[in-house]
């Protein structure tokens, strides 16, 4: 290679370019035989704005916009609020954990909405007592995790909490409404994130709509042409009422918290497995599907273990995997739920956060001689937000707690399985999503057994385990 095209790899940083610059340097690229930093040297805040008017706005070249990437911190939302933030597929969240971390006894959101309604004393009387039946239960819980766990020699209190924090957090956490104030980190591009400010804006919620705004005014510092034109949009709030008003039709079912699967391709592990031949050959695809058409049992075990079986712990599987497609419907408590969201790659329609679907108790609950308290907050949380949804649905479910049952419909690839029921099966993951997990494994294992062999999942635990361990009611 000569000194003349010798080959560089370096970072346009972002101390010295804006986000937006490095977008226009990135996108010159195709029309410019410079480099990118003479580029980038070259352009004014002014220049970039005109070249985003011109082609991104004006043409429609949004993929110029994902060079433009911006670090959103938000604080003190309500979780119910970061449902609607985290619902971005290609951006990247993390947030404040109610398995590590406790809450104040004032750690929740009030909604304007209730401001000088008649149902504002009915709202904070309900938070107040669901925060402090959380409290209460903390120190109970914990006295039960700790005869299970005792203290090391020369461990200190500190340390040893540490330790058994999460244990006994993740129970307490099933009286968190969704009310609950958290924080979340956000890092998206400028094109991601217009539409995550357009989502917002159009939400039903005036939290949501106001974190909107702020969220467009502070991106608008380092990307004020990107996100300028970023507003309500009409289309998704006209959608959602009428589709609502036309399910408002149909019965409510209350079933049982488990795992159904809707839909699964008959032929999806043949589909899979002549993918990945096709894409190391010659032949087209028909020819190749003939071939695996004409295999045996015993040779296409043969070929899923070529495909799979040098799988490592860390390994991640092939993309020909994405060729098999199912969706699921499940049912699974709200605190499950807030973790499951966190797999954006699938795709994810939930139903609106009720509290008609029946909630969970721990078992350490009952351990802890605190059943009664625990079913008395349920009880004044359900009939608050009963009277609440006949006002306003939508502020009333502020007022559900990680206990009660959710509905949510799913489709994924064989790809993203693996990887949700391997991370949220692990012994180490909340036992709400570990049950919720084994139970789809088990159900793709009976569907598609040939290459779900290969799941890596614990030894000798089964979702009913989970069940009978870790809840007295689901």
């Amino acid at each position: 290679m000569s000194e003349e095209f010798q080959r560089r790899i370096y970072l346009l940083e972002p101390k010295r370019y804006s986000p937006e610059t490095i977008a226009v340097a990135f996108a010159k690229t195709s029309r410019s035989p410079l480099s990118f930093d003479v580029i980038a040297d070259e352009l004014t805040e002014a220049e970039s704005a005109e070249f985003h008017e011109k082609w991104v706005v004006g043409y429609g070249h949004a993929s110029v916009a994902e060079h433009a990437v911006l670090h959103i911190a938000l604080e003190n939302v309500s979780r119910l609020a970061i449902e609607c933030i985290e619902s971005n597929r290609l951006a990247s969240y993390t947030e404040k954990s109610t398995r590590y971390q406790k809450w104040d006894l004032k750690g929740y959101y009030f909604p304007p909405e209730l401001v000088g309604t008649e149902n504002e004393a009915l709202y904070r009387d309900t938070c107040d007592h669901l925060f402090q039946a959380y409290q209460d239960s903390l120190d109970p819980v914990r006295k039960i995790i700790q005869e299970q766990n005792p203290r090391r020699e020369n461990e200190t209190d500190e340390r040893w909490d540490g330790r058994i924090r999460s244990r006994y957090v993740d129970v307490c956490r099933f009286l968190l409404p969704s009310a609950a104030l958290a924080n979340v980190g956000m890092t998206a591009n400028a094109r991601v994130l217009e539409h995550a400010i357009r989502k917002m804006l159009s939400h039903p919620l005036r939290e949501v709509q106001e974190i909107g705004e702020q969220v467009r005014k502070v991106a608008q510092f380092e990307t004020p042409t990107l996100v300028k034109y970023a507003d309500r949009v009409s289309y998704m709030v006209d959608v959602d009422e009428k589709l609502a008003e036309t399910a408002s039709n149909i019965e409510t079912a209350t079933d049982q918290a488990e795992v159904r699967l809707i839909h699964a391709e008959e032929g999806a592990e043949k589909q899979v497995l002549s993918a990945a031949l096709f894409s190391q050959g010659g032949s087209s695809f028909s020819s190749v599907r003939a071939y695996v058409d004409r295999l045996s049992e015993e040779e296409l075990d043969q070929l899923a273990g070529q495909l799979l079986d040098g799988l490592g712990r860390f390994d991640v599987p092939p993309r020909v995997l994405e060729h098999a497609v199912y969706t699921f419907e499940a049912v699974m408590d709200q605190g499950a739920y807030f973790e499951f969201k966190r797999h954006r790659m699938m795709t994810q329609s939930p139903q609106m956060l009720r509290a008609d679907l029946g909630y969970a108790i721990p078992q350490f609950i009952l351990d802890a001689d605190f059943e009664g308290a625990y079913r008395e907050a349920m009880a004044r949380a359900e009939a608050s937000y009963q009277r609440l949804a006949a006002w306003n649905p939508d502020v009333a479910a502020y007022l559900v707690p990680n206990a009660f049952n959710r509905r949510v419909l799913m489709t994924l690839n064989l790809r993203q399985l693996y990887h949700f029921c391997e991370l949220r099966a692990a012994a180490n993951a909340h036992f709400s999503i570990r049950r919720v997990a084994l139970q789809m494994a088990e159900i793709v294992q009976k569907t598609h057994p040939r290459l779900t062999r290969f799941l890596r999942l614990p030894k000798d635990i089964h979702w009913g385990d989970i069940d009978k361990e870790y809840f007295a009611q689901v």
